[in-house]
């Protein structure tokens, strides 16, 4: 598989050649153009000058000799001659008159008008510019003053000119090729580094990392790497400990429900200890099937699509707080409440009574008994927020930044007693922000603990 940095550089390379070729094509016509325009010109103004020297009449033995004399120190060949038929006596090969000036030429010359030609002649075998000017006398062809300039010479400069041109660009292409092959190879380096990144991390190491040597695109490409590698190590971290906490989790309860049913089933435990037995195997299946349930909706709430409804805040709480006044009456535990009934959110209801009945369920298992759990609702800059107060054993200072960790418990005794597996306000956080809301907890021990959630008010239209 041919490399992305042999691509630019044949592509770079191809481009060059391509370059140099267009501007050789354009040179040599721009060369031969303008050249020959302009020795077409300047040829026909020597032959008009000289055309001037002519007063009429018989073509004089004194006009040709002026014009042999300018031919001798001329650039170009010029002959004047009497009768045209004498041109093929002047010129350094043999040649046919009725060829050289032709019916046509003839016509033009008698009109007095130059005739002028530029290419390849059969006539002469060879490319020429030439130019014939009559000489008039009455309307009568007396003379013509015949100039020409072999082309040969001017291809011949022309191709010593390309062929250092050509000579040249091949060197320039040479060294702009090796100029191109390593600064391709120092500037894919980082590409380089990154692809073998990318190979480590599909094998599974996420602690690789590339060198950021620029602020490019490919430095910002690699910076983005970067991080992306620290998520995934970090997101596999936590996986490891989920997978740890679980495993350990649910070591506990299978421990206690082997080991008391092996003592049942071999009749080691009798009366009252069988009793107590069989009631922390079922407290112990209880809580692994909460347990299990709970990671279940965790995983689920992460994956799946929430459908936003429009909602009456208070209405889905107070819903929420009658399913729990069965626990709160146990406790003697007094619900108040305090709704603005006017407050409506964008939300999926029976996901904001999970938040809701988690969060207030909380309150009342870690409150004291004859205890009060305020619920105040109320509009703040445009966002709904949900307030759970409690009077219960609060939470300590050092906890509370870990208290949404999944299976984090700051009393993990107690939090066992009553079945608690640490994943309630895992839950809460998740279904909180995919309602792009923010959850707060404050807490004081002894004091309670103080749920803030913040939820956007749906807007009119």
């Amino acid at each position: 598989m041919r490399k992305l940095s042999t691509k630019i550089w044949i592509l770079i390379i191809a481009y060059l050649v391509l370059t140099i070729a267009f501007m050789y094509i354009f040179a040599d016509f721009l060369y031969e153009k303008f050249y020959v325009e302009d020795t077409k010109s300047e040829m026909v103004e020597i032959g008009e000058n000289l055309q001037s020297m002519y007063t009429g009449g018989k073509v004089t033995d004194t006009f040709v000799e002026k014009v042999e004399e300018f031919n001798r120190h001329a650039n170009y060949d010029v002959f004047a001659v009497r009768n045209p038929r004498e041109l093929s006596a002047c010129v350094p090969f043999e040649i046919d008159y009725n060829t050289l000036i032709g019916p046509n030429e003839r016509r033009i010359l008698l009109k007095g008008e130059t005739v002028t030609k530029i290419g390849y002649e059969e006539r002469f075998n060879r490319e020429v510019v030439s130019v014939i000017l009559p000489l008039l006398d009455q309307n009568r062809l007396e003379g013509i003053i015949y100039i020409y300039y072999p082309l040969a010479k001017i291809t011949e400069l022309a191709k010593t000119e390309v062929a250092i041109f050509i000579g040249g660009g091949m060197i320039f292409a040479l060294l702009i090729a090796i100029l191109v092959h390593q600064s391709l190879k120092r500037l894919m380096r980082p590409l380089n580094e990154l692809q073998t990144a990318v190979e480590k991390m599909t094998e599974g190491d996420y602690s690789t990392r590339v060198k950021v040597a620029s602020k490019d695109e490919i430095g910002m490409l690699s910076e983005a790497f970067n991080h992306m590698a620290e998520a995934i190590q970090q997101e596999d971290e936590k996986q490891k400990a989920f997978l740890a906490t679980v495993s350990h989790e649910l070591r506990t309860p299978i421990s206690y429900i082997k080991g008391y049913s092996e003592a049942i089933q071999n009749q080691l435990l009798e009366g009252k200890e069988r009793e107590e037995a069989l009631e922390l195997i079922l407290r112990e299946a209880i809580r692994m099937e909460r347990m299990t349930n709970e990671l279940l909706q965790l995983v689920r709430k992460e994956q799946e699509e929430i459908e936003m409804l429009p909602i009456v805040l208070s209405e889905t709480i107070r819903e929420s707080v009658k399913l729990l006044e069965g626990q709160a009456k146990e406790k003697n535990i007094r619900m108040m409440q305090k709704l603005d009934e006017n407050i409506i959110v964008q939300g999926d209801e029976e996901k904001l009574k999970q938040i809701f009945i988690n969060v207030i369920e909380n309150a009342i298992r870690y409150s004291n008994d004859n205890s009060q759990v305020t619920i105040l609702c109320y509009e703040s800059d445009h966002r709904a927020i949900v307030e759970i107060q409690d009077e219960g054993i609060g939470i300590p200072e050092e906890d509370l930044p870990r208290v949404t960790e999944r299976f984090y418990r700051v009393n993990k005794a107690r939090s066992r007693a009553d079945g608690g597996a640490g994943l309630g306000l895992s839950i809460v956080k998740q279904l909180v922000k995919q309602h792009d809301g923010t959850l707060s907890i404050k807490s004081a021990l002894g004091e309670g603990t103080l749920v803030t959630i913040s939820l956007p008010i749906m807007e009119e239209d």
